[in-house]
Order: C-alpha cells, then structure tokens, then sequence
C-alpha cells in the first residue's frame, strides 16, 4: 500500500548557522545541555540520503513531505530572513529532484516579512513544485489572525496549497506563567510536546475562526498535526460555549468552519482514543496519515495505520488517498 507521510522534517545546519544564536535563545530554544528534540535528532534531521530512505523502506513508507524544523528563517527580520528561506527551499528543491518518487516539499517562509513570504510562497509552489508551506507556530507573539499576515493567506488561497500549521515554542510571557517552576527539564517539557504545543495550535485555529479570517478567506485549508491538536473532543463545547456570541460575527459555527478548512494528520500519535474521537468528528476524508520523523519512529506510525479498526477503503484515504487529492501530489 502506498503511504504518505507528511510532518516529516529536516535541517541544514550549514545555512541555519546564519541565525544569531542570542535570537535562537530569545524565541525559547534551548540551550544545548536540554533534551530537546533538534539537539537530540541533528543526526536524522540532516540525514537526506541514503538512511532515510533506507528507514522508510523498512517501514513501508512511500513519500515523505519534508519542512523545515526550528529554528528557522522566521527568526530574521528583513533580507536576512528572505535570503535564508530561499536558500533552503532550493536546497529542499535539490533533495527533492534527487528522489522525486519518495520526497515532497513544503516550503519554509520568511514569516517577519509577509509580504515576501507570499511571494517565496508563490516562487516554492509555482517554480520549485512545492505543494504549500508550513509554518512554525506564532511570529513575534503573532498568529496567522494579525492582519499583518493577509498577504500569505491571500497567496495560499489563490494558489489553491494548504497551510501546515505546526506548533512552535510559546511566547517567553507563556512559559513564565504557565510553565515554570517544575523540576529539571519539565518546565520546557510541558511548555512544548508535553502539552503547550497542541495548546497553542488549538488557540491558533480557533483564533482564525473567531476573528473571521477563515471566512475572508473560505477556500484556504489548513493542515494540523497530533491527531488535532486536542479540537476532535472540544468542537462540540465549543459551539455550545462560544457559539451564540459567535454567530454575531461569523457566517457559519465555529465546528463547521473547522470541518471545512481543517485537515489534521496523525503524527506522533499512535493510540486509539484520540484518533477515535477524531475519526467521529472530522471523518476519513479529513485524516492524512503522518510519522513526525524523526521525532517519532516511522515503524510505530506505520504499524499503528496497520493497526487501525477501519475498512480497507478507508485506510487507503488516510494512508494516501487524502494527501495524494489535498496536496495533488504525482504518482
């Protein structure tokens, strides 16, 4: 069966040594004595050959859609941003070419100049063949709501590519006053893949649910990761909570316009309850399998999809058939 993974990630330590690392520290990376995943994983996230190939092999894993992880060209301001996410776009456009039958490519953006990075958007799509881009939690204390950011979501719209929205470290006021104070490493810990993370990217949808972004801009789909970020068992609460005062401003109920703009994927998580209540809300033809390698292991995410209680049919769509239609990717 062919399967497509797309939360899957790499870096290139020779271009991301241009980020200033006091600007690496300020947006809340750690330093190097903390367990953190880039730290942990530098080996496979650079390792774009041969052994990756070799682990998607062993585990039935057909493509891999890659981005960039963290840190990143939305840590620069102005050209210096602008030059490092092209820079890696054309490298991820070279590793592509290499392997066209086994990488995809979501492109990387310059995010403190959204202006440009509508425009690297366009580049990576139309001239590169990427199939959308994916982007790193806030910027600047900012999600996707601010207007500042309408130029991007105007250019993913038109380009008919959805938005990967993936988490990223919150704010230093965040962590402060939700996160800290816990022994040794589990302050950060909770702040990110403990639990901050799906927080965030939760707030972050449903912020671009409140505020009507999402209906300005009706056609644009979104992509989310981990099962859904914790909104399959809220968006009833939520309609009931919010919904009254919602329909004063919005055009349709909060659940619906997440069922209609939000696709979600599996990656890295890979037991039943949740995707059991994602499966009762969002239904097969809105879950796209994926891994989060290598942050998680691709034969675990392969042996779940193997292992989950749907029809035939059904596993194809999330194996496939979705990121196959979505992302319109070549066979």
């Amino acid at each position: 069966m062919r399967v497509v993974a797309l939360e899957e990630h790499f870096t290139i330590p020779s271009l991301t040594k241009r980020i200033d690392r006091e600007a690496i520290l300020r947006r809340g990376f750690p330093p190097p004595d903390v367990p953190f995943g880039p730290m942990v994983r530098l080996g496979e996230l650079q390792e774009l050959g041969e052994k990756r190939l070799a682990d998607m092999d062993a585990s039935g894993i057909t493509v891999e859609v890659l981005s960039v992880a963290g840190p990143g060209a939305d840590l620069l301001e102005g050209a210096a941003g602008v030059g490092l996410a092209r820079d890696l776009n054309d490298n991820l456009a070279r590793i592509v070419a290499e392997h066209p039958q086994r990488f995809g490519g979501f492109a990387h953006l310059p995010m403190m100049a959204p202006d440009a990075a509508a425009d690297e958007l366009e580049r990576a799509v139309t001239e590169l063949g990427f199939h959308g881009a994916l982007i790193n939690g806030h910027t600047g204390g900012r999600f996707l709501d601010d207007p500042r950011f309408a130029p991007i979501l105007a250019r993913a719209e038109r380009l008919d590519v959805p938005l990967y929205l993936h988490p990223g470290i919150p704010p230093k006021a965040v962590r402060e006053a939700y996160y800290d104070g816990l022994p040794g490493h589990l302050s950060f810990l909770l702040a990110i893949a403990g639990w901050g993370w799906h927080a965030e990217t939760a707030v972050h949808v449903l912020r671009l649910v409140l505020s009507g972004t999402l209906d300005r801009y009706p056609r644009l789909q979104l992509i989310i990761g981990h099962m859904g970020e914790g909104l399959p068992a809220m968006l009833a609460r939520c309609d009931q909570s919010m919904g009254p005062e919602a329909e004063r401003f919005l055009k349709r109920p909060i659940g619906q316009t997440i069922l209609e703009q939000v696709h979600i994927t599996t990656s890295g998580f890979f037991t039943l309850p949740p995707f059991l209540a994602a499966l009762h809300t969002f239904g097969t033809d809105r879950i796209l399998f994926s891994v989060d390698y290598p942050f998680a292991a691709n034969a675990k995410g392969r042996a779940f999809l193997d292992a989950l209680p749907v029809s035939p049919a059904d596993r194809e769509k999330i194996a496939y058939g979705n990121a196959d239609r979505l992302l319109r990717l070549k066979r």
